[in-house]
């Protein structure tokens, strides 16, 4: 369990809630705790479906990025809306400011950018709403954030039962996968050559991750990396005219496909249960067919904080 107290800042650069009394509830959570938050994002300026308009949620991200009390920038929630600021942000800003920002889902097209433009490092981690704010967040999840701004290394072991013989290492880098393609060909793409490449995603029928990552591979991505590692998919509907064709159908066409082993089992993504990942830091892979070890270091910390 965490110790150290932290500024977190809340911010909306994608979508919203309208439930005050759950935002409130996660703010006093994190106060109980001994951290102090810093709320950007007003219910009364929610904007068609964001949370304000993009000058609005901008403002959120300079404005968290500039405050001196805040060691923690964190997203309130995911949905749609970060691509639209991507051109605006100043992302040497957001690197310089030595903050740690902290989200998944379309917090990818961020984590993106941030890596692509500046070499800066983020984490794929919680986010406010789902994981403080929700009368159904996790302690795990919770406390495994905490450790790991908290440490310089962090380490990721779990059952996963099928998995090639892999000892590996490289740059972590990943999230929702749709938002990562939607960014291939765009300057908010990093080259990350020897990745370990992590993916997730929700509402996603096999045969659209399927085809999500061979348009990766046909664009030469998936050749440059030591190992893809498959997380949370999610709320996804099979029909009958998939006719066999499910998600371990899929597996089996990519592991015979793709230039780089595909691993399976990391418990990140639309998932109650979810590890921290540092993206851009230093991974080892190693994995057999019943379990792998993910170890990440060389990335910024509160641990002096």
């Amino acid at each position: 369990m965490n110790t150290k107290k932290f500024g977190i800042a809340i911010v909306a650069p994608s979508g919203y809630t309208f439930d005050d009394a759950a935002l409130a509830q996660g703010i006093a959570r994190l106060q109980v705790q001994g951290h102090t938050i810093h709320n950007y994002f007003d219910t009364a300026k929610v904007f068609q479906r964001f949370g304000g308009t993009d000058e609005a949620r901008l403002a959120q991200l300079h404005a968290a990025a500039l405050d001196p009390e805040v060691d923690v920038v964190m997203a309130l929630r995911g949905q749609y809306g970060m691509t639209r600021l991507l051109p605006h942000i100043d992302f040497e800003r957001m690197a310089a400011s030595g903050k740690i920002f902290v989200g998944y889902s379309d917090f990818t097209a961020f984590q993106m950018a941030l890596l692509a433009r500046t070499g800066a490092q983020s984490y794929a981690g919680p986010m406010f709403l789902s994981d403080f704010a929700s009368g159904d967040s996790l302690a795990f999840t919770v406390d495994d954030f905490f450790q790991c701004i908290g440490s310089s290394t962090h380490r990721i072991a779990q059952a996963a039962s099928g998995n090639p013989d892999v000892n590996v290492s490289g740059t972590a880098w990943g999230g929702n996968l749709a938002m990562i393609v939607s960014l291939l060909g765009t300057e908010y793409f990093p080259q990350v050559d020897d990745g370990i490449l992590f993916v997730e995603d929700v509402n996603e029928h096999p045969y659209r991750v399927e085809r999500m990552l061979l348009q990766l591979m046909q664009a030469g991505v998936l050749a440059r990396q030591k190992a893809l590692i498959l997380g949370d998919f999610s709320a996804y509907k099979l029909g009958p005219n998939d006719n066999g064709y499910d998600f371990d159908a899929m597996l089996a066409y990519l592991r015979a496909t793709l230039p780089c082993p595909v691993l399976t089992g990391l418990q990140f993504g639309h998932c109650r249960k979810r590890v921290t990942i540092p993206f851009g830091s230093r991974a080892t892979l190693r994995s057999d067919a019943a379990h792998f070890e993910l170890t990440l270091s060389g990335y910024p910390t509160l641990a002096d904080a």
